[in-house]
C-alpha cells in the first residue's frame, strides 16, 4: 500500500513529457544563437563584409547628395571626389579578399561543408552563374552558326561558311519606347550579371567569410539598383519613365514572372526574339564547364 502511495505521489509530481524536450530545444537554440553571434563578430567575417559595405555606402551617400555636392564643389570636383573614394573602396575589396584567402587555411570559423562541394550547391551555383553569364553575353556581337545553307551563283543551294559573329546585327530599341530586350529581365542587367556570377561562386565556398565576400556584388546590384531607381524617380541624375517603372523590376525576372509585361508565355517569347539566344546558350555551356571543374572545395 505504501509502495502504491509512493508511485502515485511520484507520478503526481513528475514534469509533463514535453517540458524536458522544450528545455533541450531552448538550450540548443541559445547555443546556436551564441555561436552565430560569435561568428558574425569574428575578424574574418568583418573582412568579408567590410570592403563591399564601404563600396555600397560611399556610392549611396555621394550619389544621394549629388546635387548639394555639385553646388558646393562644382561638377568636375564632385566627379574627382567620387572617383577617388570609389577607387579606394574598390581597393579595400581587393585587400579584404587577399586577407581572407591568405588566412583561409587557418580559419577559426566552422566550415559549411567538407572536402566535396554538395550537389545542391553546385546546381544553385550553375543556375546563378548561367543567368549572370547569359546577361553579360548580350553585350557581345550576335553569335551565329558558322555554316549555313545559302543560294549559289548558279541558282541552287550550297553550304556556305560564314563568320561566327554577325557584326551586321544591331541592338534595336522598340520604336514606341515599350519594354524591350534585357529590360524585360531587369532595369539593371549589367549590375546583376556581375552580381549573379559572383553569387554563384559564393555557393562553392565552404568558408563563411569567403562566401560573404563573394556575395557582395549581389548586394551591390540589389541595393545599388534600388537606390538608383529611387533617385531617378525623383529626377536626381536621371529619369525613370513611369511606364517603364511599372512594367520592369530591379530583381531579375520579377516583373516578367509576375505578369507586369502581359502573359508570361508571350513575354518569354518576346524576350527570346529580342535577345541573342546563341550567345546565352554558349554562356550556359561555359557556366557548366566551370561548375563541373569545381568539384572539390578550394
Amino acid at each position: 500500500s505504501s509502495a502504491s502511495s509512493h508511485c502515485t505521489l511520484s507520478n503526481r509530481h513528475r514534469l509533463p513529457s514535453f517540458i524536458p524536450r522544450t528545455r533541450a530545444r531552448f538550450i540548443s537554440l541559445t547555443m546556436a544563437t551564441a555561436s552565430l553571434g560569435k561568428m558574425l563578430t569574428s575578424t574574418e567575417v568583418r573582412w568579408g563584409a567590410a570592403g563591399w559595405s564601404f563600396f555600397i555606402a560611399e556610392n549611396a551617400i555621394l550619389s544621394e547628395n549629388r546635387t548639394w555636392l555639385i553646388a558646393n564643389l562644382g561638377d568636375d570636383n564632385y566627379h574627382t571626389v567620387y572617383g577617388t573614394i570609389s577607387t579606394a573602396a574598390t581597393a579595400s575589396i581587393g585587400y579584404s579578399y587577399y586577407k581572407l584567402q591568405k588566412n583561409s587555411a587557418n580559419t577559426k570559423l566552422p566550415l559549411l561543408f567538407q572536402s566535396t562541394i554538395p550537389t545542391v550547391n553546385r546546381f544553385a551555383a550553375f543556375g546563378l552563374v548561367s543567368v549572370g553569364l547569359a546577361l553579360a553575353s548580350q553585350a557581345l556581337p550576335k553569335m551565329q552558326v558558322p555554316v549555313a545553307m545559302g543560294s549559289s551563283e548558279e541558282g541552287g543551294m550550297k553550304l556556305k561558311v560564314r563568320c561566327p559573329f554577325d557584326f551586321s546585327d544591331k541592338y534595336r530599341d522598340a520604336p514606341d519606347g515599350s519594354i524591350h530586350g534585357l529590360d524585360r529581365i531587369s532595369r539593371h542587367p549589367g549590375l546583376w550579371s556581375f552580381g549573379l556570377v559572383f553569387a554563384g561562386n559564393a555557393m562553392l565556398q565552404s568558408n563563411v567569410a569567403l562566401r560573404m565576400w563573394w556575395s557582395g556584388p549581389a548586394a551591390v546590384a540589389w541595393l545599388g539598383g534600388m537606390h538608383t531607381d529611387s533617385r531617378f524617380r525623383r529626377g536626381m541624375g536621371g529619369q525613370l519613365d513611369p511606364m517603364v517603372d511599372s512594367q520592369t523590376s530591379n530583381i531579375p525576372f520579377l516583373a516578367l514572372l509576375s505578369g507586369k509585361q502581359g502573359s508570361i508565355p508571350d513575354s518569354l517569347s518576346s524576350l527570346m526574339s529580342e535577345t541573342k539566344p546563341l550567345n546565352a546558350l554558349m554562356a550556359i555551356g561555359a557556366a557548366a564547364v566551370w561548375i563541373i571543374s569545381r568539384g572539390r572545395i578550394p
